[in-house]
C-alpha cells in the first residue's frame, strides 16, 4: 500500500515567512526615519567638498570637526542657546501649568457651558495658528514686548492640546479615590497635586516634551517678535548662519543643525518610554 503525501500546511514555516516580511518591513521603515539624521551627522563631519560628491559619500574619510567651531563663531550660537533655553524651559513650565489646571477643572469642576467650553477649545486644534500670528503680534507690541522673552514665551502659553490629553487621562482615573479625600476635607489644590499629578506622571512627562519640542523649534513666531540678534532663537540662528555663509559653507550649516537638534533627540531617548506608558494608560477614555 503506497504511503500518502501529506498535503498540510507546515505552520512554523508560515510563521518564519511572516517574522521575516515583518522583520524587512522595520528595517525599511527604519532606514526611512534613520538615513537623512546618518546623513546630516556625517555631513557635519565632512569637508564642503565631500558633502557635494557624487556619488554620493557616505562614510567621511576624514572627520573635519572644525565645522562646529566654524558653526559656532560664524553666528552667536552662545546667545541663541541661552533665548532657546530661558524660552523653552520657561514656556513649558508654564503651558504645563495651565494645561493641567484647565484639564482639572474639566475633569472634576462643575460649571456653566463646561461641554461648549472644552468643545470651543478643541476647536482651536483645528485652527491653524498663522491665522493669529497678526493679532498676536499686535497685542505684543501694544504691550510692548517685542523684542522681550515676554513676547517670545506668553502668546504661545496656551496648550489646547496638552490639556486634551491631560483632561482624557485624568477621566480614566478612580474617583472614589478623589471623592473620599474631599470627604476627608481636602481641597482641590491638594487633590490636585498630591494625588492627580503622581497618578498621572506618564502622561504629564508625555505632555511636557510635547511642549518642550515644539517650543524649542517655533520658528515663525520668533522671527516676527523679535528683532534683534541677540533675542534672536536657535531656528532662526540656522537661517542666520546660512545667509551668511551665502549658501556655501554646508558643513558649517550641518553642524549648526546637528547642535540645534541633538538636545532634542537626547530628551526624546530619554523620555521615550514615559511616552509609551502617557498613550497607553488609559488616555484614550471619554
Amino acid at each position: 500500500m503506497r504511503a500518502e503525501t501529506s498535503t498540510r500546511p507546515n505552520p512554523a514555516g508560515r510563521t518564519a515567512v511572516r517574522k521575516i516580511l515583518l522583520y524587512a518591513a522595520l528595517v525599511l521603515i527604519a532606514a526611512v526615519f534613520v538615513m537623512p539624521l546618518y546623513w546630516l551627522f556625517s555631513s557635519a563631519v565632512k569637508p564642503s567638498g565631500e558633502i557635494y560628491q557624487f556619488p554620493l559619500q557616505w562614510i567621511p574619510r576624514q572627520l573635519h570637526w572644525s565645522n562646529f567651531t566654524n558653526a559656532w563663531h560664524d553666528a552667536p550660537f552662545g546667545s541663541f542657546f541661552v533665548n532657546s533655553i530661558i524660552v523653552t524651559v520657561v514656556g513649558t513650565v508654564i503651558k504645563m501649568v495651565l494645561a493641567t489646571g484647565s484639564a482639572y477643572a474639566f475633569t472634576f469642576l462643575p460649571f456653566p457651558f463646561k461641554r461648549f467650553i472644552f468643545l470651543l477649545l478643541l476647536g482651536t486644534l483645528m485652527t491653524p495658528g498663522t491665522i493669529t500670528l497678526l493679532t498676536n503680534y499686535l497685542t505684543a507690541s501694544d504691550l510692548g514686548w517685542v523684542d522681550t522673552y515676554a513676547g517670545l514665551i506668553v502668546p504661545g502659553a496656551g496648550s489646547a492640546f496638552g490639556m486634551f490629553l491631560l483632561r482624557q487621562q485624568m477621566m480614566a482615573l478612580p474617583r472614589e479615590v478623589f471623592e473620599a479625600a474631599r470627604v476627608d476635607g481636602a481641597s482641590h489644590l491638594r487633590i490636585l497635586l498630591r494625588m492627580v499629578v503622581p497618578m498621572s506622571r506618564p502622561m504629564m512627562i508625555t505632555v511636557s516634551l510635547i511642549s518642550v519640542i515644539e517650543v524649542w523649534n517655533d520658528f515663525i513666531w520668533p522671527l516676527i517678535i523679535t528683532t534683534t540678534t541677540e533675542m534672536r532663537t536657535l531656528p532662526i540662528g540656522l537661517l542666520y548662519l546660512k545667509s551668511q555663509e551665502g549658501y556655501n559653507d554646508w558643513g558649517a550649516i550641518m553642524a549648526g543643525t546637528v547642535m540645534v537638534a541633538a538636545p532634542m533627540l537626547v530628551v526624546f531617548l530619554l523620555a521615550q518610554r514615559y511616552i509609551v506608558a502617557g498613550f497607553s494608560g488609559g488616555a484614550i477614555k471619554g
